[in-house]
């Protein structure tokens, strides 16, 4: 009998000793990224950064923020969104002669809810080449849709994608989006699509209208599984100036490795080779 007590306190002590036998953190564990896969694409700094306030930034982590896809072996594709919420500020020139506006960019959550007169950005990029091409739609409380409209690209845009380039909606030397919902809207619904080669469409200033049939076209020839991967302690930071310039549309520079990585990450497995579809819905308070 003591024998078998023995061996029975042996064999309990060997099992709570042995690493991973608790499998249900380590199932969360798995779905957490870095955000080195994301931005080992994009050009490396030209100047190493010294370790007195300039040390290389260490990988940012990310938790699964939506339901999981089982994508079935297939690699997805990455796109980065920052969605920023702008405050207006006004200040003094340094002669005190005027008084300026400025705008100060602040990171938020994809799944933000935006109060009214809120003003929004947003910043979008690709590991991979590609084009850029936005639609906006309202959303309203019962499920419908309002009207179609192509909002990126307008004329004078560059829609191009490739690592390091920041695209801008509106872009930085316009007036960011101000929430403005219409009585029974919960918010805006903003279906992105990437091509790898452009699309022919007759830009114009302004908003294109979109055909029901022409979306439902590119849906079905694109439309794409989608998880999206939000930073760790990214909300509340501020834009930097690299982001801003990078998001410039002459071109200043590219961020580098070393640069802020985007705060929301899109892990989109397309059904095609030449394009992707998914949407990101905007949503205001009610």
């Amino acid at each position: 009998m003591v024998r078998i007590l023995s061996f029975l306190c042996i064999l309990l002590l060997l099992c709570t000793s042995q690493p991973g036998v608790l499998a249900g953190p380590q199932k969360e564990n798995l779905r957490a990224i870095v955000s080195d896969d994301f931005t080992n694409a994009r050009p490396p700094a030209k100047k190493a950064r010294n370790s007195a306030g300039h040390a290389r930034k260490s990988s940012r982590t990310y938790h699964l923020a939506s339901k999981p896809v089982n994508r079935i072996g297939v690699d997805p594709l990455q796109i980065g969104v920052t969605l920023w919420k702008v405050r207006r500020t006004v200040h003094a020139t340094r002669d005190n002669s005027r008084l300026e506006a400025r705008f100060i960019s602040t990171r938020v959550a994809a799944d933000t809810i935006f109060q009214d007169d809120d003003l929004i950005r947003i910043s979008i990029e690709s590991p991979r080449a590609g084009y850029l091409y936005v639609i906006d739609r309202d959303w309203f409380v019962d499920g419908s849709t309002g009207e179609t409209n192509l909002i990126f690209p307008v004329r004078g845009d560059d829609n191009r994608l490739y690592a390091g380039k920041l695209i801008d909606i509106p872009a930085e030397d316009r007036k960011p989006f101000k929430a403005t919902p219409s009585p029974n809207q919960a918010g805006e619904l903003l279906t992105i699509i990437v091509t790898s080669s452009p699309l022919w469409l007759p830009i114009s200033s302004g908003p294109l209208a979109i055909s029901t049939d022409q979306l439902l076209e590119w849906s079905r020839r694109w439309n794409s599984l989608t998880e999206r991967f939000e930073m760790d302690e990214g909300p509340g930071q501020l834009r930097t100036l690299e982001e801003q310039q990078a998001a410039l549309r002459k071109g200043m520079r590219q961020l580098t490795r070393e640069d802020p990585a985007p705060q929301t990450i899109y892990f989109v497995t397309p059904s095609r080779s030449d394009g992707l579809l998914f949407n990101l819905l905007l949503s205001y308070a009610r």
